[in-house]
């Protein structure tokens, strides 16, 4: 994998170091843990908050949809408006958006207020994703910026395993609301962190030759997306069901620890695949969208079989963890000077992905049944591995 910098390069001192600047990318991952914590935080927490915002339990699901929504309409206007200001500036910024939401949230007791509050913590979001990669491929030395990438982005997958029951026990102790001023509280320490440890590398200026239209015909860079969007999708199509799914395999009792295998090996495979990113970026996705597959082959046929379903979830959690590093990385690589921009498209596909993935879910549960989303996930990763695998002059390149 060769990460095409953006003209900014990394800083001098850590390239002539040689080594990368590990309390920086952990600014970084802090920040995108944050971003899916709160996006997914009221997953657990929906028979509480629906009693005090006097609504249904579906309805306050939605709190999770407007969040997902808001961050994939305000990546790309949100990056272009403040492409050229310095980077750590906007970084803070967003963060301290999601720390005043999260407050205002756990305070809220109207449901619609909720939404607003909701939306606006999603736009901030929509200001942190799109940066991570970037920032994390300035700051790293020649040749380590995959690995750069895969620490900054690690916080995604952690936040995903770790968001549902950490939401539930915080409540347990103290309400829902607990959650989320909890949630504020690691924001703001976050962002004391950023100050102190991440470089404030300037912004960029706004070159016509990026406009969207010309970087969306970026050789490799729409099977990218393509391949990025079945496989989100397919992955929220079973993940926000994860319980539906469970109680129909006999096993709904043991949720927890399903995630919880789920989480280990997400973090497990950043771990792995952080190594190797550097050098086998297509070797990597080309595996993380089979094991996938595989793995939901093994979901759908399985009956009466618990232990074939802990191997096949944290099979899933292994291939997952690490695909946003993935997936970025090959946009970065694809899109050269162009980084910056491409970085907010994928971002946008891939929180519209998350929307889409439970919106369709609900439907194929609602019409289908719960096998349906299973056989559904799997056609959406045959189609993702055959455009990863086809792609191996501009996408996902055979020489990384």
């Amino acid at each position: 994998m060769t990460i095409t910098e953006s003209s900014n390069g990394p800083s001098p001192a850590t390239a002539r170091q040689g080594r990368l600047p590990g309390k920086a990318l952990f600014g970084l991952f802090l920040a995108g843990f944050i971003s899916i914590l709160t996006e997914c935080l009221p997953a657990g927490l929906l028979p509480e908050m629906s009693r005090t915002l006097h609504t249904s339990i579906s309805l306050t699901g939605q709190t999770v949809t407007v969040y997902a929504l808001a961050t994939a309409l305000g990546a790309i206007p949100l990056a272009w408006a403040t492409a050229t200001w310095p980077r750590r500036h906007v970084l803070q910024l967003a963060l301290a958006v999601v720390a005043v939401t999260n407050t205002l949230t756990a305070l809220s007791d109207d449901y619609t207020l909720t939404m607003v509050l909701r939306f606006v913590a999603g736009l901030g979001t929509g200001l942190i994703w799109p940066l991570l990669g970037g920032y994390a491929a300035q700051l790293a030395p020649e040749g380590r910026q995959g690995r750069a990438i895969a620490i900054a982005l690690a916080g995604t997958p952690i936040g995903l395993a770790l968001g549902i029951p950490l939401g539930t026990w915080l409540s347990s102790l103290g309400g829902w609301q607990l959650a989320f001023h909890a949630s504020a509280a690691v924001t703001v320490m976050t962002m004391a962190w950023v100050l102190v440890t991440v470089p404030n590398l300037p912004g960029h200026p706004v070159d016509a030759r990026f406009r969207i239209g010309r970087v969306l015909v970026v050789p490799g860079l729409r099977p990218i997306l393509f391949a990025l969007a079945t496989y989100m999708i397919a992955h929220n199509l079973l993940y926000t069901y994860i319980t539906d799914l469970l109680l129909q395999l006999g096993m709904a009792d043991q949720t927890g620890w399903v995630l919880f295998a789920f989480g280990v090996t997400s973090v497990l495979s950043v771990l792995v695949v952080g190594t190797h990113i550097d050098r086998h970026l297509r070797k990597l996705a080309v595996s993380s969208t089979l094991l996938f597959g595989a793995s939901v082959l093994v979901l759908g046929i399985v009956a009466d079989a618990p232990v074939l379903v802990y191997v096949a979830v944290a099979a899933w959690g292994f291939a997952f963890g690490s695909s946003p590093s993935l997936f970025i990385g090959a946009t970065i690589n694809a899109s050269g000077e162009a980084a910056n921009v491409a970085q907010s498209i994928t971002i946008t596909v891939f929180s519209a992905s998350i929307a889409i993935g439970g919106f369709v879910g609900g439907l194929l549960l609602a019409g289908l049944g719960t096998a349906s989303l299973t056989w559904a996930a799997l056609i959406l990763l045959i189609i993702a591995a055959t455009t990863v695998i086809g792609g191996a002059r501009y996408a996902f390149p055979k020489k990384g």
